[in-house]
């Protein structure tokens, strides 16, 4: 009873609405107009102070007729701006039609330094043919390369001019660099301890919280796995690293890289805990600072109180 009222006055309301059983209607003037001319007349009728849809969808149908814009009837400011936009597939497939503009060597050079920062060959002289398109695709070749074998990766840069054979160099590489398997990366990292050293010296960590820095260092440089002899290396280049970048804020503490050394430990410890789902009863900010004065006697415990609370709020410093 309560649902056939219901579709009554929901019929009602349909009908007042303008609408049928064949469809909407409209009202022009106390005469129903079937739903099949509806669009018609709306084409026709623009409603005071409205836009003319009519209008809008001709003019629309026609400059879709019309087809794209032509980059070479631009200025070429606008032209280069509008493809520099675009990745490297894409500006591959742009050349099909804009030859000239895809593949100009400013486009190329931006390509290359956007996702390579830093190459040796890039303050060189550039050799009698050079062409950044080219250099993209031994970029990328290489890449590929490295991400298989490091060693194989570092030795086709070199052949190719693109790195010089130096630690220093391939420090900067790896810096500047976001194309590289992380895993690949912590391997070739872990034989080649001289492109470690100068890759922890790139690193700034001047007036940076010693959690967040700690976070910034593994961004670039992965912690390993499992604990052991690299990560206790890890740990040791970054204490002694922070410790250079911030002489007056250890002075002020009175921390030295052996007790930010044990610092880092405890962070990396209670990021664990907390963050873990297999740790069921979690370290309190009163144990963690209890656990952390007795290793490290010297530090506030305001200070360890708030390594504490960066790493509840934010969460792992090496994740």
């Amino acid at each position: 009873m309560g649902q056939g009222l219901w579709r009554i006055a929901r019929n009602q309301q349909l009908q007042q609405q303008g609408y049928s059983g064949q469809g909407y209607v409209t009202r022009e003037h106390g005469r129903r107009i079937p739903a099949n001319n509806v669009s018609n007349t709306s084409h026709r009728k623009q409603a005071q102070g409205g836009i003319d849809i009519y209008h809008l969808l001709k003019t629309r149908k026609s400059k879709e007729q019309e087809g794209f814009i032509n980059l070479e009837m631009l200025p070429p400011e606008l032209s280069f701006t509008i493809l520099s936009y675009l990745n490297a597939t894409d500006l591959c497939l742009a050349s099909c039609v804009w030859q000239d503009l895809a593949n100009d060597e400013l486009l190329w050079q931006g390509l290359c330094k956007s996702t390579w920062g830093h190459c040796s060959i890039y303050n060189k002289n550039p050799p009698l043919g050079f062409s950044f398109r080219k250099l993209y695709m031994q970029l990328d070749e290489g890449s590929l390369t490295f991400n298989a074998n490091p060693d194989e990766g570092v030795n086709y840069f070199m052949s190719k001019g693109i790195l010089d054979d130096s630690p220093k160099e391939i420090a900067k590489f790896i810096f500047c660099t976001r194309t590289l398997n992380w895993k690949k990366l912590r391997i070739y990292l872990d034989e080649r301890r001289d492109v470690l050293d100068d890759l922890v010296t790139l690193h700034n960590f001047r007036n940076q919280f010693l959690p967040n820095a700690l976070r910034e260092f593994f961004r670039h440089i992965h912690a390993p796995e499992e604990r052991g002899e690299y990560l206790e290396t890890l740990i040791t280049k970054f204490s002694h690293r922070f410790c250079a970048c911030n002489p007056d804020l250890m002075r002020e503490l009175g921390l030295s890289p052996d007790a930010v050394y044990v610092l880092c430990y405890s962070l990396i410890l209670l990021s664990i805990d907390l963050t873990s789902p297999h740790v069921k009863n979690k370290m309190s900010k009163r144990e963690f600072i209890r656990n952390t004065r007795r290793a490290a006697q010297n530090i506030s415990e305001d200070f360890v109180g708030h390594l504490y609370d960066n790493i509840y709020l934010i969460g792992h410093v090496a994740a």
